[in-house]
């Protein structure tokens, strides 16, 4: 599920923010699969550099972990000016500026600063780091516990269709996709507070360390030198029974849901999955827009179940809480469904 994620994510950032078809996830496009893996490679080496005091000896001498490194970093930048390149061509050759503002988001940035192509690099790698994985691993994780959860998976799938008013059988999932609706996604209040759920025990980015710029002090009075690191753990803070209660280590949806069955939210210094202050995640709604509807037509269609229910995943070391291999899953039509 998680190699299946993770091509569809890649595939969906790249269509909204730049405009480029993939199409990773049927694997037509070889060198949108080499950037994809290049990229998903590049973000485990880079983390290492947390634990290995040596890699800066590495780097300068071009061996292990660094020199796979930068092999990887040469795939990315080449397929990345050549999307570039591709805009640039496309925003000279273009007459109609209201259509080409309307295009995608790397246009926009390109039209309004005229900045040197490794400033738009740069741009696209931010979104692909925002837009690709961390969608990806929670909504791994998600299917993960809901397989664990079979009530809280058939509920998610009740409150899927009563929000899109689906009351007889769907035959396929082309008809079913095409009844889903922008405004159906807000009334999934159920499916909302489930991924929150996730998103608390399974934070995409559990360790989350800052620099700081200048002197200071902590509300707790600890001093800080410029130059210091400070890091805090989303993952731990979300499993403390004296933050979340006694029940903290459950998967429990309901606790994000008042007495109406209506979403509400935590404190950001709470939930620190997206950050906080002027550090909130600016990718937040368009996160839980993508996940809602990935999970609208995955669960509202299909029954997910372990295809080992003692196996219990372990985490990839990266950047993000990603599952350590594949996670195997049965997956089979829901009631009513053909062509499955």
């Amino acid at each position: 599920m998680q190699d299946i994620f993770m091509k569809a994510t890649a595939d969906s950032i790249f269509e909204v923010a730049f405009g480029v078809d993939l199409d990773i996830l049927s694997g037509s496009n070889e060198e949108g699969v080499r950037f994809s893996c290049a990229f998903d490679d590049s973000d485990e080496l880079t983390y290492r550099r947390l634990v290995d005091m040596s890699w800066k000896i590495k780097k300068y001498l071009n061996i292990g972990a660094e020199a796979k490194l930068k092999k990887n970093i040469k795939v990315i930048d080449n397929f990345v000016y050549k999307v570039i390149k591709t805009k640039t061509e496309q925003m000279q050759k273009s007459k109609d500026e209201f259509l080409l503002k309307k295009e995608d988001l790397l246009l926009r940035f390109m039209q309004i600063s005229d900045r040197d192509p490794k400033y738009f690099r740069d741009i696209i790698i931010n979104f692909v780091l925002a837009g690709k994985v961390p969608v990806a691993t929670t909504m791994t994780w998600f299917i993960y516990i809901l397989c664990k959860h079979p009530e809280v998976q058939d509920k998610i799938a009740q409150d899927i269709k009563q929000a899109m008013n689906i009351t007889e059988d769907i035959t396929n999932v082309t008809d079913f996709e095409a009844r889903l609706h922008e405004d159906m996604l807000d009334k999934m209040q159920y499916l909302h507070a489930a991924l929150a759920e996730i998103l608390r025990l399974y934070p995409s980015l559990p360790l989350d360390p800052k620099m700081c710029f200048s002197d200071d002090v902590l509300p707790d009075g600890c001093f800080v030198k410029k130059g210091d690191m400070i890091a805090y753990l989303p993952y731990a803070m979300g499993r403390m029974k004296f933050i979340w209660g006694e029940d903290a280590l459950e998967f429990k949806p309901e606790r994000w849901l008042d007495h109406h069955g209506c979403f509400h939210s935590e404190s950001p210094f709470k939930f620190t999955t997206f950050q906080a202050g002027p550090r909130t995640c600016l990718g937040r709604e368009f996160a839980y827009r993508q996940m809602k509807i990935l999970s609208s037509i995955l669960l509202g269609c299909y029954v997910f179940k372990l295809s080992d229910e003692n196996k219990v995943p372990r985490y990839r070391t990266t950047i993000n809480i990603q599952v350590d291999g594949p996670l195997n899953i049965c997956v089979s039509a829901r009631s009513g469904l053909h062509n499955p």
